[in-house]
């Protein structure tokens, strides 16, 4: 912010100093013209003009809404996205789906703290990338950007990233509500009911308004018959009234609201990115009386309410530009990416489990399939980070392995993967999907004209085909046919017959998955001894690959989804529907009622040592929180990592038979034994009534598990009172 004294730093200055944020967002208020007053409620920029410059490179700098050069007010400076900052040539992390493989906090907070530090050594100060909706269906396309399939993991990773972030800038959390399906995003209506939408889809966003999120966005799609960025429901009811929200509401960008003068009365307050349907209605709404100026005072009161909020509350010191892809920050890239990795199988080959590889014995490597050697961080939309170096797995295993031959076959071709496997030590496939496979989706808007008809009138010379192609700029999918929700569940099936052929040629044959969400392996995984699922690991990936590979560091991610052996497990999923329903059924949930054992269930990830858990312990239930105390031991050769998993087995009628209600991960030598503490949670196991919560059960037997439904758990029961 200028160092310049405006109504705005006297203001901040008196707010730090005692006076109440109120009186001073009045104060300010009154200061404005109503010119200025609707200028706050979108974007600065022009919306042809902005269109141009996103199409050239989308968020190549901050997008400024409602800044007022006469008063000082510094506007909200916007900057996505979930796996880094996008501007400039930032970090990338791996994607929110394989740091909630972590079930790490922490490290998560510390990843925060490195974004928000490079979007505001940029000059942004809005960080629109805390995305939190729950993957209805694993096939959903931007399943990347979120952390699981669990409201309670994504609400915990949710506010670990925006305490990270508000170190230095205002956390957006992101899309309010029920958006889990991408190509029918802008038209879909999605119906839920008061106790799915409190149970099931939006305590997460609970969670992130309780610690403290500056905004929220709304997401494209309808809500029970109203676009969720009109819907007053869920702003001004739930958002508002029930959870005490006191941040700003913002569109998603451009398709976000229809209605400019409704939009405003149903508590949306700022229209993103650009001057589209508020600047050209909202002047003729106001003379009709289709809305009055005390709309546009509320929202102009909560953004600035929210700009001094932030500007008043102790920032970290502000970092220079030498903190963008800085070693540092690299090196969080590369810790987080390596802790996510999740070891789905590793069995033994000549008496001893495959994995970890003695890099001793390693003269000669195979590393096949077409994504070994591709820079691969995710999704090629507006999520999309433009990393100055993106490390490989072929890249990464060659720096680790400098005295090996290492032999690359990355053509779609079983026979010579094949014959680069033959004879090699170890043949490592690397299988999976790109930004063509799934990711952000635009499709034709030319042939969509209610679309078409939120745009002002196209200044004369405007290609509007060449602008939605995302002109002069290959890394964002805008208009193409890339991305959208998944088509299958499952890799090509060139890639099966890759692994086969490779397994064939060498029994020591490890696959590694590239993916966001749930990849079902059953028709290869019984060929090869041992898989691992990679993700989308940001530009420290294949560096992270070499670290877990050859047990430089153990093997630590856990599932954050289950996966099941068959799509016929799932609800169903339609990607070009126009309405869908959800209810309280998904993922390991809908496994369990169901009675379909998962190939994978959530949580589940092998380590490269053993654990047991031994005993628990449960404190009191104080609200809705209690604590309980699980003694582990390492009980195999080698130090490694483990994941306490608490789960809660339920005996009630159409509720879930066991639900998530804390995590905690440890590190333990081998052979030692410790005890930790888990702060558990009892929201998970309320029931929606007409009357506000309420427990679903008098009471449940809580599980110290490894994952869900895990055999060897302990337990122990646990009242709840009843109020």
């Amino acid at each position: 912010m200028s160092t310049k004294t405006t109504e705005f730093s006297r203001s901040l200055e008196r707010v730090k100093s005692g006076a109440e944020l109120a009186t001073e967002v009045d104060a300010l208020l009154a200061l404005l013209t109503d010119e200025e007053k609707l200028w706050l409620l979108d974007g600065d920029d022009e919306f042809w003009p902005g269109m141009g410059e996103m199409s050239a490179g989308y968020n190549m700098r901050p997008i400024i809404m409602g800044r007022v050069d006469r008063l000082g007010i510094p506007g909200l400076r916007f900057s996505d996205g979930p796996r880094g900052v996008v501007m400039g040539n930032s970090t990338a992390f791996p994607v929110a789906m394989a740091r909630g493989a972590t079930w790490d906090v922490d490290l998560e907070e510390r990843i925060g703290t490195a974004i928000g530090a490079e979007m505001r050594a940029q000059g942004a100060n809005f960080f629109g990338g805390v995305c939190i909706n729950l993957p209805r269906h694993p096939a959903w396309g931007r399943a990347q950007e979120t952390y699981g399939e669990d409201s309670l993991l994504l609400g915990e990773f949710g506010v670990a990233l925006t305490r990270g972030v508000r170190r230095h800038a205002m956390a957006v959390a992101k899309h309010y509500a029920l958006n889990s399906m991408e190509n029918a995003r802008f038209t879909i209506d999605v119906t839920a009911d008061d106790a799915t939408l409190h149970e099931v889809y939006l305590p997460h966003f609970r969670r992130v308004v309780e610690a403290g999120v500056d905004g929220i966005m709304t997401a494209y799609n309808s809500v029970n018959g109203e676009w969720a960025g009109e819907n007053e429901r869920l702003m001004e009811g739930i958002l508002r009234e029930e959870w005490g929200f006191a941040g700003v509401t913002v569109s998603d960008f451009i398709f976000g609201l229809r209605d400019a003068a409704k939009s405003l009365r149903a508590g949306l307050d700022v229209e993103e990115p650009f001057r589209q349907q508020r600047a050209g209605q909202l002047p003729a709404d106001l003379e009709a009386g289709r809305v009055v100026w005390s709309d546009v005072d509320r929202a102009a009161r909560r953004i600035l309410a929210t700009q001094l909020a932030f500007f008043a509350r102790p920032l970290d010191a502000e970092p220079g530009l030498e903190v963008v892809f800085s070693p540092e920050h690299r090196a969080l890239s590369r810790e987080a990416a390596a802790t996510a990795i999740v070891l789905l199988k590793n069995d033994h080959v000549n008496g001893a489990p495959l994995l970890p590889l003695n890099r001793e014995g390693l003269d000669r490597v195979a590393v096949i399939g077409r994504l070994a050697d591709l820079p691969n961080t995710g999704d090629g939309g507006s999520s999309n980070v433009r990393s100055p170096e993106v490390i490989t797995p072929l890249r990464g295993l060659q720096a680790a392995l400098p005295d090996a031959t290492v032999t690359f076959a990355g053509e779609d071709d079983p026979q010579a993967a094949a014959i680069a496997a033959a004879g090699a030590d170890v043949a490592i496939v690397v299988v999976g999907y790109t930004a063509a496979d799934e990711g952000e989706y635009m499709g034709d808007l030319t042939s969509q004209p209610e679309l078409l008809n939120l745009f002002p009138p196209a200044p004369e010379g405007v290609d509007l085909a060449a602008l939605m192609a995302g002109a002069g700029d290959s890394q964002h999918t805008m208009g193409t046919a890339l991305g959208g929700d998944r088509r299958s569940l499952r890799v090509r099936p060139v890639d099966a017959e890759i692994i086969r052929a490779t397994a064939a040629a060498n029994p020591r044959t490890v696959v590694v998955i590239v993916t966001a969400g749930a990849v079902i392996t059953e028709e290869w995984r019984d060929a090869v001894p041992a898989v691992l699922v990679g993700w989308y690991s940001g530009s420290e990936g294949g560096t992270a690959l070499a670290d877990v590979i050859l047990g430089e560091r153990d093997a630590t991610g856990r599932l954050p989804y289950s996966i099941p052996t068959s799509e016929d497990h799932l609800p169903p999923f339609d990607i070009d529907a126009a309405a869908i329903t959800y209810d309280r059924w998904h993922g390991q949930r809908l496994l369990d009622r169901d009675g379909h054992q998962a190939a994978f269930p959530l949580g589940f990830g092998m380590s490269y040592t053993s654990f047991d858990i031994e005993t628990i312990e449960l404190g009191d239930v104080d609200g809705e929180e209690f604590s309980a105390f699980v003694t582990v031991r390492n009980t195999g050769k080698r130090p490694g990592r483990h994941v306490v998993q608490l789960y809660a087995a339920v005996e009630a009628p159409d509720f879930p038979q066991r639900v998530l209600v804390g995590f905690a991960p440890l590190t333990l030598e081998a052979g030692k034994t410790r005890t930790v503490r888990l702060a558990g949670s009892t929201r998970p196991l309320q029931r929606w009534t007409d009357a506000g919560f309420a427990p679903a059960a008098d009471s449940v037997r809580i599980e110290a598990a490894a994952y869900s439904g895990d055999h060897d758990a302990v337990s122990v029961g646990l009242h709840l009172a009843r109020s």
